[in-house]
């Protein structure tokens, strides 16, 4: 009877087995790469500065008389902005102007004198000596006449110091000092000004991007264009164009001083600001772009997945670049027409395995994307692609 029952059993197991078989292929989506023009950036930190800051100080001594702008106003060069009692220099001046008529009055008598000697002399009537000193009192004269007007120039510049004008068009401070008070002639702050449109964007590099970019642009890289977002803003919304790299490299950093210009005209950014700065690091080229999510690390490598014609799973390992958004740049190990899982990955991650492809689709990059924050000493290699509002480059990849 035990026999007859462990054949049974045999029996079922061996027809079960049979009817199982191998498990069904897997499903995952493939896609092929995106290819599209894109543009490398390198990432900075900077502030904004203003390209012209000014204390605002008296040229006169004496008491404030009055204030005629409102504090933080925009104000235009040449425009009014504090006046000094006046009295004083309109009294000196005054003064200075009587001995211009009293040396002019004697100027004109010692030239009376002249021609008279000039004439007597023709008569012999008075002396060559006489003739002479007369000269010598005219030529006193004239150079008091000169003397006169030259103080009568200075005491009117002393009047107009009385009246403070903006030396520079800009966004004005709050006064720091109210009128009724007394102020001295080039020590006293009234207020300051700085220059808001445009501004400067004030960065540091490495020795070693100064070196890439004079490489590839032949001695520098002023007029490449910029793109700056503030801590608030997800992406880089204000263009720029770098015009300035320092002469010389800081020996304690090992970085170099660069600064780009920003157009301002709603002022609405401010000098002292921090911001992220994208700096042009190559010219527009094609490239492949599959979703980072599609990206598997296989110890050292990183690979992608893909399907061949006859429905096989195999491994490729790539070398990346950039970011775009949450499509990766390949720079190389696959093909425009291989056939990369883009979802499913987990499924099929055994090279041979048999799956089922369904086609999808990667959508296009339309603008440049948010990305990590990077430090000023070490930028970031980030992506954007090409005719989507970013500038063109003005560097060679």
């Amino acid at each position: 009877m035990l026999p007859l029952l462990i054949s049974l059993v045999l029996t079922a197991c061996s027809g079960h087995d049979e009817k199982a078989g191998p498990p069904p292929p897997m499903p995952v989506t493939v896609a092929t790469p995106v290819v599209q023009e894109v543009l490398d950036w390198d990432d900075f930190v900077g502030r904004f500065e203003a390209p012209e800051d000014v204390e605002v100080k008296p040229r006169a001594t004496g008491y404030l008389q009055a204030v005629h702008f409102r504090d933080g106003q925009y104000v235009r060069r040449g425009q009014l902005l504090f006046t000094i009692d006046s009295r004083p220099s309109q009294a000196a001046l005054a003064q200075a102007r009587a001995q211009l008529a009293r040396a002019q009055a004697t100027l004109t008598n010692a030239r009376t004198e002249l021609a008279r000697s000039r004439s007597l002399a023709a008569e012999r009537a008075a002396s060559t000596e006489e003739v002479e000193q007369r000269q010598a009192g005219l030529r006193t004269a004239e150079a008091d006449v000169a003397a006169a007007q030259a103080l009568v120039r200075a005491q009117q510049l002393n009047v107009g110091f009385t009246r403070v004008s903006a030396p520079i068009s800009g966004q004005v401070s709050e006064r720091r000092v109210d009128p009724g008070n007394s102020v001295t002639a080039d020590q006293t702050i009234l207020t300051t000004i700085v220059s808001t449109n445009p501004l400067h964007f004030a960065f540091e590099g490495s020795e070693a991007l100064l070196l890439k970019y004079q490489r590839q642009n032949g001695g520098g890289s002023t007029g490449a264009p910029v793109r700056i977002r503030l801590q608030d803003e997800s992406s880089y919304v204000h263009g720029g164009t770098l015009d300035f790299i320092d002469n010389a490299i800081n020996t304690g950093a090992g970085t170099v001083r660069a600064r780009a210009v920003v157009a301002n005209p709603d002022h609405f950014l401010k000098p002292g600001m921090f911001g992220h700065l994208r700096l042009a690091a190559s010219r527009p080229y094609r490239a492949l772009l599959v979703p980072d999510t599609a990206i598997a690390t296989d110890a050292a490598r990183r690979v992608v997945y893909i399907v061949d014609r006859a429905g096989a799973v195999a491994v490729r390992p790539v070398v990346l670049g950039p970011l775009i958004g949450n499509l990766r740049v390949i720079r190389s190990g696959i093909s425009p027409r291989d056939r990369v899982i883009i979802d499913g990955v987990q499924r099929a991650a055994r090279p041979g395995a048999k799956v089922v492809a369904r086609p999808g689709r990667i959508p296009l990059v339309t603008g440049p994307e948010p990305t990590p924050d990077a430090p000023s000493m070490a930028p970031s290699s980030i992506a954007t692609p090409v005719g989507s509002g970013a500038p063109a480059a003005a560097g060679q990849r």
